[in-house]
């Protein structure tokens, strides 16, 4: 079990501490919003005659070295995959090390991060999580709330069919109780009952070790992601991987379904009617 640190790391340490500067790509062409799925620390450990726990605790220095190469490149928002809903079925020891390892993860490299100006926030299910993980994940969004950086969102017991799940049964909630009516509901709707229904869709999602598969990660918001799947273990991935994927990124032609750019006719030709005419009443739809 890896020991909960008496205080939060260090804050001094610079985006650029590597020395290495990312590539030169214009602002408008940089993915918004970047998806990771960190996978590889069991690979990486048993190549190397190692518990599975040290490949997690190497994928730490991987993690952190990533999200300062997304905040040098201008990426607004970077999602990683910390901890599925589907990884409850691994070993109690390995979810028990996971459970501290994740918590303490926040805790250590908070300050760092607010130093930078990342935002902190979480997405996921309360159930089964330790307190410990949801108090430390709520304070490193309290603490952050008001930066303007990139947005860090740490999907910590999180699974793409359990987030459309849940904002199905919140939708029928809502029309049961009259503040919904069924016969509004598109894509609009089920967007805004989300976990997370102000983080936009995905623009590149990138995978390590070279399996190539969603798992279950942001299933929703990746309708038109482009993907990269890199041969690199998790503990090896370093900020020029993620560069190198979104040079590859910058390369392709994004269609969104249809034969041109999307952005280039404007986009989604979804109705004009005002979002939220079809809810009765102020509740938040994303509330627990």
């Amino acid at each position: 079990m890896s020991r909960r640190p008496e205080v939060p790391g260090r804050t001094d340490l610079p985006l650029d501490w590597t020395g290495e500067q990312p590539p030169a790509i214009p602002a408008d062409l940089v993915p918004k919003h970047i998806a990771v799925v960190m996978d590889g620390n069991g690979r990486w450990a048993n190549q190397r005659g190692l518990p599975r726990t040290a490949g997690h605790q190497a994928g730490e220095e991987a993690w952190f070295d990533t999200v300062a190469g997304a905040v040098q490149l201008g990426a607004t928002h970077l999602s990683v995959y910390a901890f599925s809903t589907e990884n409850w079925k691994r070993s109690p020891a390995e979810v028990r090390f996971l459970m501290g390892f994740n918590r303490d993860v926040i805790h250590r490299r908070r300050d760092q991060l607010d130093a930078w100006n990342v935002r902190i926030r979480w997405a996921g299910r309360r159930p089964r999580l330790w307190r410990s993980v949801i108090d430390d994940l709520r304070v490193a969004e309290e603490m952050t709330k008001d930066n303007t950086g990139m947005t860090l969102t740490m999907c910590i017991n999180y699974g793409g069919r359990t987030e459309i799940g849940d904002a199905v049964k919140r939708i029928a909630e809502d029309v049961d109780a009259g503040r919904l009516k069924a016969s509004r509901i598109d894509e609009r709707t089920i967007q805004r009952y989300l976990y997370l229904p102000d983080v936009p869709d995905v623009d590149l999602f990138i995978r390590s070790s070279g399996e190539q598969r969603t798992s279950n990660f942001l299933l929703w918001q990746s309708a038109y992601a482009e993907m990269v799947f890199l041969d690199r273990l998790w503990p090896d991935f370093r900020r020029k991987d993620l560069w190198d994927a979104v040079e590859s990124y910058v390369h392709r032609d994004r269609r969104f379904g249809g034969a041109v750019d999307a952005h280039a006719t404007g986009g989604d030709e979804g109705s004009a009617e005002d979002p939220e005419a079809d809810v009765e009443g102020d509740r938040d739809p994303a509330a627990q």
